[in-house]
């Protein structure tokens, strides 16, 4: 119900928030950003997309970060893996088949996630449910494991503006 409070005082709406990033930041960076000629996305847009490559960019697969906030409450960044073309080809064989579900994917995290940064990242994502987008759930990064582990209070990520 609209205006339901947590025991926590935060509103209930609040509790599992979802945030996605429309772009990759390398293709952020570009001057035409998704509309640079040679572009190939798996859907019409780029807001729509779970896959895209783009020249001077490169290949980059859709994934989920989720952060476990306290009072059980979470926060999900939809958020772009910086891949191999010989990934993306094979994530694309995949991505509608049964063989989906054992999907796992070694990238690199191709946004910055504040307040940690994290641009660039090697990160695991592997597919928790067949119906979701696969999750990152590993990494060789001291801070980005302790990202997907712990749990964090909602100061620790307080959001600003949109993504």
């Amino acid at each position: 119900m609209a205006g339901e409070m947590c025991s926590c005082g935060r509103p209930i709406d609040e509790a599992h928030r979802n945030l996605r990033f429309t772009l990759p930041d390398p293709v952020v960076e570009l001057p035409e950003g998704e509309r640079t000629p040679g572009t190939w996305m798996s859907h019409g847009t780029a807001r729509e997309s779970v896959m895209m490559q783009v020249p001077g960019a490169g290949p980059f697969v859709r994934a989920l970060l989720r952060i476990q906030l306290e009072h059980e409450h979470t926060l999900t960044y939809g958020v772009w893996l910086a891949v191999r073309p010989d990934d993306l080809q094979r994530t694309f064989a995949v991505w509608w088949e049964p063989e989906y579900a054992d999907l796992r994917l070694d990238g690199l995290l191709a946004n910055a996630i504040h307040p940690w940064g994290l641009f660039g990242v090697p990160v695991t994502a592997t597919v928790r449910d067949p119906d979701e987008t696969p999750y990152l759930t590993e990494s060789p990064d001291p801070v980005m494991s302790r990202v997907l582990a712990d749990t964090w209070t909602h100061d620790d990520v307080r959001l600003s503006g949109d993504v």
